[in-house]
């Protein structure tokens, strides 16, 4: 199908630029250039005073984004090499929500034969490239047209296809499949949980941030006004939530829209701040705005060749090493050797079949004479795939998909560039069903309490968690005063929030002044407080401390997320890494059940190579041999990633789960309900709305959970209160919660302790107050509160179980996570070891289930 061109815009709008920024001085660009030609790392204010540079200055930048640029060459192990991609566009729909005043790629509907391209239509394309010897279809649409334009999802509908999404993900696979050409995906803003979706089905992903300039998003007249998606914050959000996700990920900015200089170097400075934490920008765009005759800025001047060249320099100068600078090459007129002298080192994507769809005006170099005239800037011109070598050559799924591998490894060189004389030719996607081998060092479960672990840290400790230098710690309130001059109203203010603990305790989370008073307690206020909780304990739940008998089963502890505060996850080759087949984890249910357990209890990494299939076909497994052992298995996080590798919703995946026999799951993965702290402690975790969503669906299927908060590491007790009050408020909603359980943080090997951000775990006075609190918060809410034996050891437990904890979690059989990180106490208890510890806090102890019954019968 081809797309008429658009009709020209009635009437233009303009949008002019800001009064001129003063021109600097003289001696403010020599101290610029000096700094940068010292290697220096340059601030906002130095980057734009080099944006002015022309005539010998501008040649001086040029020397010194030169340099960088054949420095990050060499570290990238392609010396003196220029690259490009050879691709094929695929228009996939030219509608849009968004009404960017410079675009002539989006249109209306009545203007084009259909919505969207029909699938056969993207196959065509695909073959054609294929043919042409292309390794990339880059899919080019507009933002979620069905959100403005009926016709869109009229057209989606009629094809069973519930979002664009969904459709581009359908597509995706289908090129994958039938032709073999490696999808880079550009669908606009996306969300963590729609990354994560269709990062299974794209190798690499993009989205221009374009600019920082809020003003020109929200003032009428603006280029992007009257466009969702344009909002510079929304865009940032795109571009950390994809580096969370590991997705090799293409951005940039477009300059001569109506931005000032400065604006233009805050643009460069948000996309180095976030490309230095996760190192997944692969390319930096800088694209100039070029005029066309059917839009609303028709009349805007077209950004100046030396400016874009200017600005090209410095973003080789502020980028990382690992992130290269690119200009498409159909936009730079004849200026090819000035964009290289700038510091280019890739030109994109160019395809020798399909035209620039988003500016049809300006063709293709030939591949020929791109090869030419970058040889004459003195570079060799190489094919590179649409993801880059440094990606391909990494750990596989540490940033390709475990079903990507072989596609990608069918077209790339050993250096991870483009093998130009390979085979292009469609690969099954869908990985094989089936389990999995054991693998490993699957006696950790039982060795790390013997030899330990291996090594302290993993392998890739300086690269998996991103740059740790980066992380903004939040600033921890201070403790209320004891007494004492200023301090008497702090005390008035413990004892009010005593005696609302003592009449009203659920109330305390509706009121932040005294909820802040208990949690910062100490000395006699702590006392009190942990009294009045024990007390509500007894009333509540009695003086039985409970327990049940389980096995923990890690069942893989590869995993490359980059949860920062995490010592299990290990990469594959790593010492201590391991995965178990299905019949390992079956035949070690089958040894807890021999041993009286009545629960099962599974885990593990966020594992690349397990199939989609192994998490419903173990729960299967189990239940066949062991029908009445009660499965209580899989975090959140495990949930929405396997629901997003197979291409479903959370809720079908859940309910799949739940037919094979799943009873409970998990309420892990929660750490703390803030994503200030999150995005501290984890690099690539679910946010909390979608830990709440996955939480809150299970129990709409009919799934109960716990309740976790791990604290002590860079939290306060603000964050504290926070979480309290989230589980609060889902528990309203579902009333699916069966307990609270604190795990305070175990720091002697977690990589946020080692870098030295986080602080040694929670105090004793923390521990009490945080679990006393939980009691009193969540009265009527949540009746269980549970106290962690692996990470406080006995006479800690006890010292919690005295105020108002009722519950110790289970017998374990194997512990490996918190064992990984340190912890000193076991990863097993006996139920005599367990009514010893109950003994402790003086109290009796009792067997339950999972879900806290009774036990009639102890095996």
């Amino acid at each position: 199908m081809e797309f008429p061109p658009p009709t020209v815009v009635d009437v233009a709008v303009d949008i002019s630029l800001n009064a001129p920024e003063p021109v600097p001085s003289p001696s403010a660009l020599r101290r610029a250039l000096r700094r940068a030609n010292d290697g220096v790392a340059l601030d906002v204010t130095e980057a734009a005073v080099l944006l002015h540079a022309r005539g010998d200055d501008l040649e001086e930048l040029f020397g010194a984004a030169g340099r960088v640029r054949d420095a990050h060459l060499r570290a990238e192990g392609r010396e003196g090499v220029v690259t490009y991609s050879r691709s094929v566009f695929i228009p996939l729909t030219r509608l849009c929500r968004d009404r960017c005043h410079y675009c002539t790629f989006a249109t209306v509907p009545h203007k084009l034969p259909a919505a969207f391209l029909e699938r056969d239509e993207v196959l065509e394309i695909a073959r054609k490239g294929a043919a042409a010897g292309c390794k990339e279809a880059l899919f080019t649409l507009g933002d979620r047209p069905e959100e403005r334009w009926p016709a869109a999802q009229e057209w989606l509908d009629a094809r069973g296809y519930s979002s664009t999404l969904d459709y581009v993900r359908a597509c995706a696979i289908a090129v994958l499949e039938e032709t073999g050409l490696l999808p880079h995906l550009n669908p606009g803003v996306l969300s963590w949980e729609e990354l994560q979706r269709l990062k299974p089905v794209a190798s690499s992903m993009g989205m221009m941030l374009e600019t920082t300039a809020t003003r020109l998003w929200s003032e009428k007249g603006g280029p992007h006004y009257g466009s969702p998606d344009k909002e510079p914050a929304v865009r940032l959000r795109v571009l950390t939530d994809a580096g969370r996700v590991n997705v090799p990920f293409t951005t940039g900015i477009l300059i001569g829209i109506g931005e000032t200089i400065t604006e233009r170097a805050e643009s460069l400075m948000a996309i180095r701040g976030i490309a230095q934490q996760y190192g997944h920008i692969q390319e930096v765009i800088i694209q100039n705005f070029r005029a066309k005759p059917d839009t609303a800025m028709r009349g805007m001047p077209d950004a100046d060749l030396h400016e874009l060249a200017a600005t090209i320099a410095v973003a080789r100068l502020l980028m990382p090493s690992t992130t290269s600078v690119q200009a498409p090459p159909n936009l730079v007129g004849d200026e090819f050797p000035m964009m290289l002298r700038a510091g280019v080192d890739d030109w994109g994507g160019v395809s020798p079949i399909t035209p620039d769809h988003v500016n049809p005006e300006r063709p293709w170099p030939h591949i020929d004479d791109l090869v030419e005239r970058t040889r004459a800037g003195g570079y060799e011109l190489r094919e590179r795939l649409n993801v880059y070598p440094r990606y391909v050559r990494a750990m596989a799924g540490q940033w390709i998909d475990s079903r990507l591998t072989g596609h990608v490894a069918a077209l790339a060189q050993a250096d991870g560039l483009a093998n130009a004389s390979a085979e292009v030719v469609g690969r099954e996607w869908q990985e094989p069903d089936g389990g999995v081998d054991t693998y490993g060092r699957a006696d950790l479960n039982t060795s790390i309490d013997t030899e330990g672990r291996t090594e302290d840290r993993r392998g890739d400790f300086e690269t998996v968690y991103g740059d740790w230098a980066s992380l903004t710690v939040p600033k921890a309130v201070s403790r209320l005063p004891a007494a004492g001059g200023a301090g008497d109203r702090m005390e008035t203010e413990v004892l009010r929030a005593l005696r609302l603990a003592a009449d009203n305790p659920a109330g305390i989370l509706d009121d932040t002044d005294a909820a802040m008073a208990l949690l910062t307690a100490d000395g006699d206020a702590l006392e009190t407080m942990t009294r009045l909780a024990d007390e509500l304990r007894a009333s509540v739940v009695g003086d039985d401390v409970t327990y049940v008998v389980n096995r923990n089963i890690n069942f893989s502890n590869v995993c490359y997320v980059g949860c920062r505060f995490c010592a299990f996850a290990q990469r594959e080759r790593d010492a201590d890494a391991f995965r178990l087949s299905t019949d390992e984890v079956v035949d070690r249910a089958q040894e807890a059940w021999d041993a009286g357990a009545t629960e099962v209890c599974m885990q593990g990494g966020i594992d690349p190579k397990l199939p989609v299939t192994y998490y419903a076909d173990v729960v299967r497994a189990i239940k066949k041999r062991l029908p009445g052992m009660h499965v209580h298995a899989f975090s959140p996080m495990e949930i929405v990633s396997a629901a997003a590798k197979a291409g479903v919703s959370v809720r079908e995946w859940l309910q799949e789960l739940k037919d094979a026999g799943l009873d409970t799951i998990p309420g892990t993965a929660a750490e703390i309900l803030d994503d200030d702290v999150r995005w501290v402690l984890t690099k690539g975790k679910l946010p909390t709305a979608t830990w709440l969503e996955v939480v809150g669906t299970a129990h709409e299927v009919g799934i109960r959970s716990s309740s976790t908060m791990m604290y002590g590491h860079v939290d306060h007790p603000g964050h504290w209160l926070g979480h309290f009050r989230t589980l609060a408020a889902l528990q309203d909603r579902t009333g699916g919660l069966t307990e609270f359980v604190g795990l305070p943080f175990v720091h002697r090997n977690a990589p946020i302790y080692l870098a030295g951000v986080a602080r040694p775990g929670p105090t004793r006075r923390d521990n009490r107050a945080v679990h006393a609190f939980a009691r009193l918060a969540l009265h009527g809410r949540v009746d269980n509160v549970q106290v962690s034996w692996v990470k406080l050891g006995d006479e800690g437990t006890a010292d919690v179980l005295r105020g108002g904890a009722n519950d110790l979690g289970g017998t374990l059989m194997e512990e490996t996570i918190s064992r990984m990180a340190g912890s000193e106490h076991g990863s097993a208890r006996t139920v005599r070891q367990l009514e010893a510890t109950a003994a402790l806090a003086g109290r009796p102890a009792r067997q339950r289930t999972t879900t806290y019954g009774r036990v009639e019968t102890v095996r």
